[in-house]
């Protein structure tokens, strides 16, 4: 199975829920289950029920494998939450189609909070 190599940064306190480390390098399959759920290493799925990998699916799949805590504070109702700013290559993800991006070998994702306590 193919797989995507992807830079993952965040910033504004983000790096804080992911092992206090600003930048990660992952790699996720191709091809993914059509329900975002992350399945295990080389676990086989129907090829209708897939689809490629996706800025949804990606999300997910942090959450699953890098997100070390409160995951309420990043994401709510199967995105991101509200007042996290997403850049896909430097570029809002509002303009890339959000979730729905296909995410291409190279891509750098980065996640920056704009909340803050006070």
């Amino acid at each position: 199975m193919s797989s995507i190599s992807l830079n993952i940064e965040f910033g504004g306190g983000l790096e804080l829920l992911f092992s206090n480390k600003r930048s990660h390098q992952i790699s996720i399959p191709a091809v993914v289950p059509k329900d975002n759920h992350t399945p295990k290493p080389d676990a086989p799925f129907a090829a209708h029920n897939s689809k490629p990998a996706d800025v949804t699916f990606l999300i997910h799949w942090m959450k699953d494998n890098l997100l070390q805590e409160r995951v309420e504070l990043f994401m709510e109702d199967d995105t991101v939450r509200p007042g996290i700013l997403v850049l896909i290559n430097d570029t809002d993800w509002e303009l890339e189609g959000e979730g729905d991006y296909l995410l291409k070998d190279g891509d750098e994702i980065v996640f920056i909070s704009t909340l803050h306590g006070g």
